[in-house]
Parts: structure tokens; C-alpha cells; sequence
């Protein structure tokens, strides 16, 4: 289908309602039950930045910014960009070990209950099959349909597929490689690979010039609105530079177009966006690797990924510990939030030994533990302990030193769970808001507790509650990982 009849459906389906492209009738949108009962899902970065596997998913903006570490890498690894650019990466990528079932079988053992592949980065290489472009997946590199085929195995595993779009900063992301004699020249129009490597922008100001125009951000609604109506995704998750103002009436125009399909497929549906990008109310806010501090009244989700240096496979990883991604997963749930966390697959479509390990543990501890994760809700406040959590995005690389005392709530029925972050080495623990404090005391729970079990564990606990705290003796030690109490209060 071309453009101008791309664009013609669009305008029919919003048309046709129920969702009207305003924040208004936007503002109906209602979180989905089974998203917020989900709480983990699995983000993949895996492209045709995959192949160099060096820095980080920007190295086709980077490596045509003169005097960067990229660029003089590509220099030395490959010659000069105007005999090997971007563009000669995509036969290199071949995905000949990429088999989507092995991958959705990690990723049901890693507990994940949705996946969100990127479909298509910054780089503008789409990871699917597309009739707006030639430069996929489907025609070049694997020549296979590797969105298409990840999807249908997750489908048959009862995990939830969705998809993402960086598309919008390819408007300025090839924009360096003008500058000097490089593969990147003009005239660039629309189809072209590169097209259309605009001067990069302060990316502070949200009207900075040239801002991206009428023809590209209808290119990008096209191509956002043939990812919804080709695959069906239940999530579309969108990185930062939408919140650009040329970006506001497309915002909207996709907004209802993919609620308006949601609707008519009989379908519950999530937009996740960064910073202020949509009205707040009409999607579900992300934090891009960071967290808040408190408890929102609002269903929210952090994304963040196993190695903290980059998105996508590179030689070198600095790669977090399970236990770490575990407390973040916690505190996230235990403040009304879910989990995105990333991985990044190999050019030949393998998964790398330690992303595979940190899954797998993550999976192993949830198989024993998730009563605790999915499906619960908040208590009347997140938990309590000494440890503070730095508020904000990009605030995963500070190391928490969680201790035994750093506790975090969730509830399912009459069941409230209370994880201690870190094992106490003497298997001791207080939970000093479930003390029977005198009402006159600024008491947080005066109810009446049944029963308490620490999960993965069969024997007899000791516990007893005084005016102070409900203290617990195990007698079982020998974790890096969260201790979870289950709680029957009556």
C-alpha cells in the first residue's frame, strides 16, 4: 500500500471511533487489566547495529561524528565511510542462528510474561516485513520476517508480543555523515536508507529547527500504524524524541488509530512513552532506566537492561547481577510499576551466555517467588529500610547497597507478601510496619496476622509480633538473592 492510501485508512479508522485524535476523547483510554497483572517483560535490541557490536545501538550516528571513539574504530576496523558506510553492515547481518522458539523459551523460563522486540531503531533498518520500505529484515540481511516469527512463538508460549519504534530520531541520526566526504550524501528523498539525515537538533528544545516535516512524520505514522495492523502487538513502546512538537498531532493520530484497532479486534492495548510525549492519562508513562522513589497512584514502567553500558550486544558488556535486576523489579512492583529489561542478541540471532544466565536466574528465583510479582497490588505504602532509591531516569548504574531491613510490599487477597531485598545472615528479620502500635501511634496496620511463610522453604517458622515490629526467624541463610514472607492476615 502506498503513503497517500496508508494515510486515507488512517483517517477512516479514526473516523469510525471510538477514539477521536484529541487528548480529550484520548483521555478515555483505561490500563489494561492484564498489563498490570503482568509486571515483567523482556525488551530486545538486536539489529543491524548488532553486527559492528561496538559502543552501543548509536554507533551509526557515532560513527560519522569525526574525533569520536566510532569513528576512528570504523577508520581502523573497516577504511574510510565513503567506501564502507552504515549500509555495507546489512549483508553482514545475517541471523543465521536466530531461532525465534529458543528464544521464546528463554524467555517463558526467565518468567517474562511479555516480550517487546524493537522493529525499528534509530538506524531506520526495519526488523520486520514491510511494503513502505525496502531496507528490512524480510528483503535484506536474513531476509526473513524475524518480528513476524518471534511473535508467533511467543503466541503459542501465552506471552504477550509487542513492539517498538525509534523510528522518529532517524530524522536527525545519520545527519553527521554529511559533514565530511562519507557514503552519506544528497540528495536523500523518502525510501532511501539514510533519508533524511537532518542536522542533529538540541534534543533539550522541544521546537528546535529544522524540525522534522510534514512528509516524514507521515512516513512514521505509516510505518507505526503497518507494525499495528501487520502484528497485532498489545504493546507499542516508543523512545524519547516523540515528545518533539511536530511530533504532537501524529502522537494523537496513532493513538487513535491503534486504540480504534484494539477496539475493533477486541483487544486490550498499552502505549508506553518517556517524559511528557502524551497527555498524561492517555498512555502508560516509562522511566528509561531509572525509578521513582514512592508509590504512584498510576500504573507506570521502568526500562532498563542486563548490561548498563549499552542496549545491544557489544564485545565487553558491563553486565548487572540477577540479584541487582531482582531488587529493581521489587521496588518497581511494590510502587505500581512493571519491568522492561533488555537484552541484546548476537548478529547471528544467538543470545549471549550472559544475558541467557541473568534470565535464567531471574526465572529460577520467580518460579519459587512470583505469588509475589504477578498479579498483586500495592499495600497502603511501598515498604520501609534505610536505603534510599535515587529518583528519576538513568539512575540504574548506581549501585544500591540493599540491606535485610530494606523491605517491599505487595498484596493478592488476603495474602500480603514482604520480600526483604537482602538476606539477613542470621535468617532474623523485623517488618516494624506490622508492629501493634497503639492507635494513638502513627500505626500502619492494625489487623490480625494469621500466619507467616517464607516462600521456597516447607518448615516451621518462628514469629511473633510486639508493639515494635513482626519479627520472623527462619534459620535459613545462604542467598544473594530476595527473601519473600508470605503473610496471611485474617
Amino acid at each position: 500500500m502506498k503513503h497517500e492510501e496508508y494515510l486515507s485508512v488512517i483517517d477512516s479508522v479514526i473516523a469510525q471511533g471510538p477514539f477521536s485524535a484529541d487528548w480529550s476523547s484520548l483521555s478515555d483510554y483505561r490500563v489494561p487489566e492484564w498489563y498490570r497483572r503482568a509486571k515483567f517483560g523482556i525488551f530486545i535490541h538486536w539489529g543491524v547495529y548488532s553486527v559492528p557490536a561496538y559502543a552501543s545501538e548509536w554507533y551509526p550516528r557515532c560513527m560519522y561524528i569525526q574525533g569520536t571513539r566510532e569513528y576512528q574504530h570504523h577508520l581502523e576496523t573497516y577504511g574510510e565511510h565513503k567506501n564502507f558506510g552504515y549500509k555495507d553492515f546489512i549483508p553482514m547481518f545475517r541471523a543465521e542462528k536466530y531461532n525465534a522458539a529458543e528464544w521464546a523459551d528463554l524467555f517463558a523460563e526467565a518468567g517474562a510474561k511479555y516480550v517487546v522486540p524493537v522493529a525499528e531503531h534509530h538506524d531506520g533498518f526495519q526488523m520486520y516485513k514491510s511494503d513502505l520500505s525496502h531496507w528490512n529484515a524480510y528483503e535484506m540481511g536474513p531476509c526473513r520476517d524475524t518480528l513476524g516469527e518471534l511473535s508467533a512463538e511467543c503466541a503459542k508460549r501465552g506471552i504477550v508480543s509487542g513492539a517498538s519504534s525509534h523510528r522518529i530520531e532517524h530524522w536527525f541520526f545519520m545527519g553527521h555523515g554529511k559533514e565530511f566526504d562519507s557514503d552519506i550524501k544528497e540528495p536523500l528523498k523518502r525510501g532511501d536508507f539514510y533519508w533524511p539525515a537532518m542536522p542533529e537538533p538540541n534534543h533539550q528544545d522541544l521546537y528546535s529547527e529544522p524540525a522534522p516535516s510534514r512528509e516524514y512524520m507521515e512516513d512514521w505514522l505509516c510505518r507505526c500504524c503497518e507494525i499495528v495492523d501487520q502484528y497485532h502487538p498489545k504493546i507499542v513502546y516508543f523512545d524519547w524524541w516523540i515528545q518533539h512538537s511536530a511530533a504532537r498531532e501524529y502522537l494523537k493520530k496513532f493513538a487513535a488509530y491503534y486504540y480504534n484497532r484494539a477496539a475493533e479486534w477486541g483487544e486490550e492495548v498499552v502505549i508506553n512513552y518517556k517524559h511528557d510525549a502524551f497527555m498524561f492519562g492517555t498512555a502508560v508513562v516509562d522511566i528509561e532506566r531509572g525509578m521513582f522513589a514512592d508509590i504512584k497512584p498510576y500504573f507506570w514502567q521502568t526500562d532498563t537492561a542486563v548490561a548498563l553500558n549499552s542496549w545491544c550486544y557489544t564485545e565487553g558488556n558491563h553486565y548487572r547481577t540477577p540479584a541487582s535486576i531482582l531488587c529493581d523489579l521489587i521496588d518497581i512492583v511494590s510502587k505500581n510499576g512493571c519491568l522492561l529489561l533488555n537484552i541484546g542478541p548476537k548478529a547471528d540471532g544467538t543470545v549471549p551466555d550472559e544475558d541467557a544466565g541473568i534470565l535464567r536466574e531471574i526465572g529460577a528465583w520467580l518460579k519459587v517467588n512470583g505469588e509475589a510479582i504477578y498479579g498483586t497490588t500495592t499495600w497502603r505504602t511501598y515498604g520501609e529500610g534505610p536505603t534510599e532509591v535515587i529518583e528519576g531516569q538513568f539512575s540504574d548504574g548506581v549501585k544500591k547497597e540493599f540491606t535485610s531491613r530494606d523491605i517491599r510490599y505487595t498484596m493478592n487477597g488476603e495474602k500480603l507478601y514482604a520480600t526483604a531485598l537482602r538476606e539477613d545472615e542470621n535468617g532474623e528479620y523485623a517488618f516494624t510496619l506490622l508492629g501493634e502500635k497503639d492507635a494513638s501511634r502513627k500505626a500502619n496496620f492494625h489487623g490480625i496476622v494469621k500466619n507467616v511463610e517464607l516462600l521456597g522453604y516447607d518448615g516451621e517458622l518462628e514469629w511473633n509480633r510486639d508493639s515494635e515490629a513482626l519479627h520472623v526467624k527462619t534459620g535459613v541463610t545462604g542467598t544473594d538473592k530476595p527473601v519473600v514472607f508470605r503473610i496471611t492476615l485474617d
